[in-house]
């Protein structure tokens, strides 16, 4: 049986609603599972670790939603109720460290589609020293340098991202997914540096 291109299967960042309260949170969580799936696509073991931190961090958030929803429809509300309970706030920390895996997913997949004549592990070592390696010892550091390595040929990634589909509607959903991941972690970034809440 034939598999469907990836984009048909997870719900897309671009579907996600944002509102003048914030970025709503049952969405997102549903978003960011399917990104989870993408790593599965790299091949078993690459950046495991980050998949890991991700689907981790994803149940941090998830936890905090289920016993607050009411108080955690948008994310940005999510975190101003943990914090202001003068817990320790968990799902605070989990949406800090997962705007992070997701923000170098979202641009190492931007350098992939801007430089298509970079392959694949050229695009994730330039996202990885944008975004993780300086929150990263010097242990991990080097598991990401040879998980950089183990990264498969643009060519294979692609033809199991899109499962043989047409290559200009795959094109056209990972530039629309993109697009909306890149609008939900810029801004999540903003509100959670700018709300002292971590540094991504």
């Amino acid at each position: 049986m034939e598999s469907k291109p990836y984009f048909e299967t997870v719900k897309s960042f671009a579907d996600v609603p944002i509102t003048e309260d914030g970025v709503e949170t049952h969405s997102f969580l549903e978003a960011s599972d399917g990104l989870v799936k993408l790593f599965d696509l790299l091949g078993s073991g690459v950046f495991a670790f980050v998949q890991a931190d991700i689907r981790g961090n994803i149940g941090g958030v998830r936890s905090r939603y289920q016993n607050a929803s009411a108080s955690s429809i948008t994310l940005e509300n999510l975190v101003r109720s943990e914090t202001s309970t003068g817990q320790h706030p968990h799902a605070t920390g989990c949406l800090v460290r997962l705007t992070r895996g997701l923000m170098f997913s979202c641009k190492a997949l931007q350098h992939m589609q801007n430089e298509p004549s970079s392959e694949l592990h050229v695009c994730f070592k330039h996202s990885y020293d944008e975004v993780l390696r300086r929150h990263h010892s010097f242990v991990v550091r080097s598991l990401a340098a040879v998980a950089v390595r183990a990264v498969p040929y643009r060519r294979d990634f692609i033809a199991r991202i899109s499962q043989g589909g047409d290559r200009e509607k795959f094109d056209s959903e990972l530039r629309r997914w993109l697009a909306g991941l890149d609008v939900i972690v810029k801004r999540l970034k903003v509100f959670i540096e700018e709300g002292g809440y971590g540094r991504v």
